[in-house]
């Protein structure tokens, strides 16, 4: 398939000077099937600009006070496609990632959304699966059951327990779900409710069980920012409250603040 066209875009939103925006640009240049790419960001600087002239890749100012809401919203918007997956800057694909998600979609017609399995980046190598990961990836195991997955209740399920799924692994169906898709208020699980969203609507939210996405843990990550701040166990809290009554949420929650720790290693 390396020489068919994806009817699909990467949208890579960058913040600020990011070391791991070039590598994060590599991985998708270097995708075995063609493909857009484009940048957008709020934080316009001349790292960023110098990276999308080196590798011709158009980018995208957007106006206004940085929030991960606006500027996912104005990426996902700029994108002229079918698909989109929103890159976050500091994570990386395999070369495989387009080719096999454009296998899987292709194969399922009233596919909304599609992921993939991940790996942790940590110490600036993509290693064994953490704590966290291995948990993420048993709560994605429904997903596995295509017969099944449109269903609102086992789509539901399988973010019942917890963020299952990987955020920057995510490629949306723009022409089914309508601009400007990301709605929610919460500052952290905007991705989590977002899914939650999806689960709502007919259609299928279609799983490649491969790591194809690598996702980079380290202490400059915004994943950390909300921990340290505990604005992320409260945006938790909200979210675990859509699925269960409050004294279940106590529950989960003191045991889901463990996955905290895969910041620690």
């Amino acid at each position: 398939m390396g020489n068919k066209v994806f009817d699909h875009t990467f949208v890579i939103c960058a913040y600020k000077e990011s070391e791991f925006l070039e590598n994060c640009i590599q991985s998708l240049k270097a995708q075995t099937l063609s493909t857009n790419i484009i940048m957008t960001t709020s934080t316009p600087n001349e790292h960023i600009r110098a990276l999308s002239e080196k590798y011709d890749i158009p980018l995208y100012v957007r106006d206004g006070k940085s929030s991960l809401r606006d500027d996912w919203n104005f990426g996902y918007d700029k994108a002229e496609t079918t698909w989109v997956t929103i890159a976050h800057q500091d994570d990386m694909y395999n070369a495989a990632y387009a080719e096999k998600i454009a296998e899987r979609i292709n194969a399922v017609p009233d596919a909304i959304a599609a992921t993939t399995d991940y790996l942790p980046i940590k110490h600036g190598e993509v290693g064994e699966r953490d704590i966290n990961s291995k948990i993420r990836k048993m709560l994605r195991a429904p997903l596995k059951h295509n017969n099944m997955n449109g269903s609102r209740f086992w789509k539901r399920s399988v973010l019942s327990l917890g963020n299952s799924i990987c955020c920057p692994s995510v490629t949306y169906n723009r022409e089914k779900l309508g601009p400007s898709f990301f709605t929610s208020e919460l500052p952290f699980n905007i991705d989590w409710d977002t899914f939650l969203k999806i689960a709502g609507l007919p259609g299928r939210f279609v799983y490649v069980d491969e790591p194809l996405t690598y996702y980079r843990v380290y202490d400059g990550a915004t994943s950390k920012g909300f921990i340290v701040s505990h604005k992320r166990e409260i945006d938790d809290t909200i979210m675990f409250r859509k699925f269960w009554p409050e004294w279940m949420v106590k529950v989960i929650m003191h045991f889901y603040k463990r996955a905290y720790k895969t910041y620690d290693d």
